[in-house]
């Protein structure tokens, strides 16, 4: 019986010792598992951190670019309405002449000085219209081009050289840097 009893507490204290590792290792398994947890609630801060960034910084790109947009259509705008002031201002010379020439005409009876300042403010504003970039073109005798002339009639041509030439000019056809903003009004041999 001693020995029951012997054997009884040897169990005992192997179940108790069992029980023990059991707690123990059931204790280091909940450190792991909230470690675990731990590293996982910080992993899915940093996520929510870092989109928070993007979001941030994909607010203040759209932002910037939509400040860009209204800004260049606001340049836009105004550069339209501004755009022939360099031009209006070059020609404001030649009005303040015009008004000193319609000035003079009241008063001076020389008509050869009449014609002569007449001729004058002519020749500043077609220099001044050059230095724009405007410029006439001569379309007399030249071969009728569809690109840059405007058939008004045909009449007959006075010789076989004439045929499909231009043989009058109604109107001068004028270019702006190389582009036809006026077609030549002319009048075709056939």
């Amino acid at each position: 019986m001693q020995d029951e009893l012997k054997k009884e507490g040897e169990d005992s204290t192997t179940k108790a010792t069992a029980s023990d590792e059991n707690t123990t290792e059931n204790h280091e398994q909940t450190i792991v598992n909230e470690q675990d947890s731990q590293e996982e609630m910080s992993e899915v801060d940093e996520l929510k951190q870092e989109v928070g960034e993007l979001k941030d910084k994909y607010i203040r790109l759209y932002s910037e670019f939509d400040n860009y947009k209204k800004r260049t259509t606001k340049e836009r705008i105004e550069l339209f309405k501004t755009a022939g002031q360099d031009i209006l201002t070059s020609l404001l010379p030649i009005i303040d002449d015009f008004e000193r020439t319609m000035k003079s005409t009241e008063t001076s009876e020389d008509l050869k000085a009449i014609k002569e300042g007449i001729s004058l403010v002519y020749n500043k504003f077609n220099n001044t219209l050059e230095q724009q970039g405007l410029k006439a073109f001569s379309a007399i005798n030249q071969v009728f081009d569809a690109d840059i002339h405007e058939a008004i009639t045909n009449i007959p041509a006075p010789n076989a050289k004439m045929k499909g030439k231009v043989l009058d000019e109604v109107e001068k056809g004028y270019k702006l840097h190389d582009k036809v903003i006026r077609f030549a009004k002319v009048v075709v041999g056939e």
